[in-house]
């Protein structure tokens, strides 16, 4: 096998890992939520409007304050749904997953683990030689 063919195969044998299933079944869910998406498009209309008010010459503080209300709000909202929870937990197993794959090709090549490796498996998943 070529090294291409080889990249292929891992593509496809991380695809079918649980990790990245659930992480797409997250991401589904996550954009799935009408709810949750107007939540996310009303927070970033806030924040422009937010901006438009502080570059005026002669900002009016009271609606400021109002928008900055708004947006922690939303803020709130947004992090504390269950969907925004499970899709930001799964994507940091997954990008643990991806260092584990990355430290254990580096090691391959180098001999050396990087030094993202704690020799903690229990950090990473583990795949190296510790």
């Amino acid at each position: 096998m070529d090294i291409f063919e080889l990249a292929a195969e891992l593509g496809k044998a991380l695809k079918a890992d649980e990790r990245l299933e659930r992480l797409e079944a997250a991401k589904n869910a996550y954009v799935s939520d009408a709810e949750l998406q107007k939540s996310l498009v009303e927070y970033e209309v806030q924040q422009k409007a937010l901006q438009g008010e502080i570059v005026k010459d002669e900002r009016d503080t009271v609606l400021i304050d109002l928008i900055q209300k708004r947006i922690d709000e939303l803020y709130q909202f947004i992090m504390n749904h269950p969907k925004f929870i499970e899709l930001s937990e799964v994507q940091a197993e997954v990008n643990e997953l991806m260092n584990a794959v990355n430290n254990t090709i580096t090691y391959n090549i180098t001999g050396e683990m990087p030094s993202s490796c704690t020799h903690d498996c229990s950090t990473c998943g583990g795949g190296c030689a510790h």
